[in-house]
């Protein structure tokens, strides 16, 4: 039996494997927003075109989010782990082959679809094998997919797009996930502790019971919030650094990469901080350091490219802290015996409230005629608020595990 915050090596196992899921799902995502100048040129498609390829995804894993809850916590949760996941590759290798508007919009659904639910399985396995006073730990560690997918995806997408074309960054994504879904395949166990309280239950009745939970409403309700805040600043902050703080473009994406190696860290030192003194201190530390560096931040003029990113590494030094501590007590919310569904729907939620801050974000942000973007203050006061409030929630959410 492994000691105390220490891992078998079958847990390793477990947490890397998901970990590097996580990491493509995230790149597939990630590699798509940079490349838009190109794939706008060659498929002869508006921006606002674009845009709705780049929204279909998170959509459509709204919607999937939300019908996979009925039938979540009936499977054992490696199949569906599969079963998600060579979905998501043939919706990648779509994107790789698409040739016109119509295809690449088709392939993003279908990826959507499948990837969009891909956390929430995740979550639940590591719910199911980890106790929440190592879930810090986990959460940490699998956090570092999305800071390894921002150090890799924007440059290598760039470079394969600009050496070759486009469609090769989703070609690598497939091949090297084809590699990691053998290994799943062969090497995890069944997941199956969770079958055994659902027999002869009604997937319609445990959705009604887990949409009427106060307990379960109120998680949703912090999830809200926790997406808010990234959904709203992410799609103007290229633009905002080139306009406004008056950042070259081709420099962007130094901001990013340095970013992510700093995010890499931060993820799993949070973690194992977050289980010795306490989720929601570490949970308050990251937000009131987010919120200072959210205010200085878009207020900023033009600024020297070095003050740029340590003010980036500041500020996700802080969203990190918020992301590992605030999945950890999230997936502590729901019984064993609605885990599934209940991420399912969280997952959901998470993407639909993702969805809406953006076209919140879009009404309130707008470009004068020197491009530069106006209301980015306002803006960043917005999502101040939701942080404040969420601080409230979390702290509910805390008390209620506590009590558990």
């Amino acid at each position: 039996m492994a000691k105390k915050n220490l891992f078998t090596s079958y847990e390793k196992f477990v947490l890397a494997i998901l970990a590097i899921v996580q990491f493509t799902v995230i790149m597939d995502f990630m590699v798509l927003a940079p490349l838009g100048t190109i794939v706008m040129d060659e498929l002869t498609i508006s921006p606002s075109q674009f845009a709705l390829v780049v929204s279909a995804y998170a959509a459509s894993a709204g919607i999937s989010g939300l019908l996979s809850a009925l039938f979540a916590d009936k499977f054992d949760r490696k199949r569906l782990l599969l079963f998600f996941y060579l979905g998501f590759i043939l919706g990648t290798l779509f994107c790789a082959i698409a040739s016109n508007y119509e295809f690449l919009l088709m392939a993003r659904i279908v990826t959507g679809i499948f990837g969009g639910v891909m956390s929430s399985i995740s979550y639940s396995i590591i719910t199911d094998l980890f106790p929440i006073e190592r879930r810090g730990t986990v959460m940490g560690f699998v956090q570092t997919a999305f800071a390894t997918s921002q150090i890799l995806g924007i440059p290598v997408g760039f470079y394969l797009a600009i050496k070759f074309n486009w469609h090769v960054p989703f070609y690598l994504i497939v091949v090297f996930s084809a590699v990691v879904a053998s290994i799943v395949a062969i090497k995890l166990k069944p997941i199956i502790g969770h079958l055994s309280e659902n027999i002869g239950r009604k997937p319609l009745r445990q959705m009604k019971e887990i949409l009427g939970s106060t307990r379960y409403l109120i998680g949703f309700t912090a999830t809200v919030l926790l997406s808010t805040g990234g959904y709203m600043l992410m799609p103007f902050g290229s633009d905002f650094a080139n306009y406004n703080l008056g950042i070259d473009i081709e420099k962007i994406p130094m901001i990013y990469v340095v970013t992510g190696i700093f995010s890499f860290f931060a993820g799993p030192i949070f973690g194992r901080w977050s289980d010795k003194v306490g989720k929601f201190k570490v949970f308050f530390f990251g937000t009131s350091l987010t919120i200072v560096f959210v205010a200085i931040y878009t207020n900023l003029g033009t600024t020297p490219l070095w003050l740029v990113i340590v003010l980036n590494v500041v500020l996700f030094i802080g969203i990190n802290a918020r992301i590992v501590t605030s999945s950890a007590m999230i997936t502590a919310v729901p019984e064993a015996k609605d885990r599934g569904a209940y991420m399912s729907v969280n997952s959901s939620v998470q993407s639909f409230s993702g969805a809406i801050a953006s076209m919140i974000a879009g009404l309130i942000v707008v470009k004068a005629m020197d491009k530069t973007l106006l209301n980015y203050p306002v803006l960043g006061m917005v999502v101040i608020a939701t942080m404040v409030i969420s601080m409230f929630l979390m702290r509910r959410v805390h008390r209620m595990i506590q009590k558990d």
